[in-house]
């Protein structure tokens, strides 16, 4: 019988846990950046009446 690899096995849940913690990043970086745009445009447009 084949013997556990448990160094690949423990590989493997860092890379998943580490491309689940940039998705969430990602995520956050839009939403940060979808509020400054939306906060930029809310700005502008004021101005832009005058």
């Amino acid at each position: 019988m084949a013997k556990p690899n448990y160094s690949f096995e423990k590989r493997q849940r860092e890379i998943a846990k580490k491309k689940q913690q940039e998705q969430k990043d990602a995520r956050k970086r839009e939403e940060r950046e979808a509020a400054r745009a939306g906060s930029d445009n809310a700005a502008k447009t004021p101005a832009s009446d005058q």
